[in-house]
């Protein structure tokens, strides 16, 4: 465990002790789970985000196929029976 030192304002101070206090925990162990929740939020997506990434899916979703699906399969089937086997360098 590291020791650390912060300065906190006088209203954030006493929501962590009454927090403390009506869980019976210590002041260290409610600020380390909040940091846990609050790091666990920071990995999803924002609103904004997931909204640009969408927009993305959409743009090439509605674009014309570049190849006959026919050529699209027929390169699926050689990567599901590579994996399959085990795949090898190509030789050269």
């Amino acid at each position: 465990m590291v020791k650390a030192t912060f300065t906190l304002d006088d209203e954030t101070m006493q929501t962590i002790r009454a927090i403390a206090e009506r869980k019976k925990k210590a002041q260290s162990l409610v600020v380390r789970e909040a940091i846990a929740v609050y790091a666990s939020r920071e990995e999803k997506l924002s609103d904004e985000e997931r909204a640009r990434k969408l927009r993305v899916i959409d743009n090439l979703m509605s674009r014309a196929p570049t190849r006959p699906q026919a050529e699209v399969d027929e390169e699926l089937r050689e990567i599901r029976r590579g994996r399959r086997l085990g795949w090898r360098r190509p030789a050269e």
